[in-house]
This record gives C-alpha cells, sequence and structure tokens, in this order.
C-alpha cells in the first residue's frame, strides 16, 4: 500500500509538472549587440551600459533583462562586444517599449557611440 501510495503521488507530481509547463507562456527575446565608435571613452560606455539597465526598472513591459560584455576566445564577434537580451510576454509588449519614450530617449544617448548594432527578436522555443 505504502508504494502504491508514493507511485501515485509521483504520478500525479508528474502531471502538474507537466501541465504547469504547458501553461508558461512564450517569451519573446530582443537581443541588441553594440559594438562602439572608436572615439566612445570608457566613461561613454559605462554611462550607455547604466542607461540600458535602467530601462526595465522605467518600462514595466519588460520582463527580464539582462546583459554582458563578450568573451569569447573565438574571435567571431566582428567588432560587437556588448549583448542585451529583453524578454518580453507579447510582440504588442515589444513594440510598445520600441516606442516608448524611455527607449527613444536612450537611442538618443546611446546613438553618437554606437559603431554598429545588430537587433535579432526570437521567441523562446
Amino acid at each position: 500500500m505504502k508504494k502504491l501510495m508514493i507511485l501515485l503521488f509521483c504520478i500525479i507530481g508528474c502531471n502538474y509538472l507537466a501541465i504547469a509547463q504547458s501553461a508558461k507562456k512564450p517569451l519573446l527575446r530582443h537581443v541588441v549587440l553594440f559594438s562602439f565608435t572608436k572615439n566612445a571613452t570608457s566613461k561613454d560606455i559605462q554611462t550607455i551600459e547604466k542607461a540600458f539597465a535602467q530601462l526595465p526598472i522605467t518600462i514595466k513591459l519588460i520582463k527580464n533583462f539582462e546583459w554582458g560584455v563578450n568573451s569569447s576566445p573565438e574571435n567571431l564577434n566582428d567588432g560587437l562586444t556588448h549583448c542585451f537580451f529583453v524578454t518580453f510576454t507579447s510582440e504588442k509588449d515589444r513594440d510598445a517599449y520600441l516606442i516608448h519614450p524611455n527607449h527613444k530617449a536612450f537611442v538618443q544617448i546611446a546613438q553618437p557611440f554606437i559603431d554598429k548594432v545588430v537587433v535579432v527578436d526570437y521567441w523562446i522555443k
């Protein structure tokens, strides 16, 4: 009887986890890669890093945010040094973010110092 109860508990638990996993909404990842102009100082770059990192605080449409500086030894980054991941729950939220006044203000701060930008959006699989 004890083994049957444990088995039943495991089956119910696995079913619950499967249902919870399937109930998760897919997430939309907005990936932004930057390289900076030669005249961008380390202070300019730090200002841009901080300004980008403030966006999730002021734009509630952002569900998750992370960023980092390239550390790959493969030398395949084509000069791109910074990667920012911004996560949304819908294309509508992403589109509203793109025209949000705080995002536009960030673009104005960063644009003079950006040499190259690459943006890729994808739904997490």
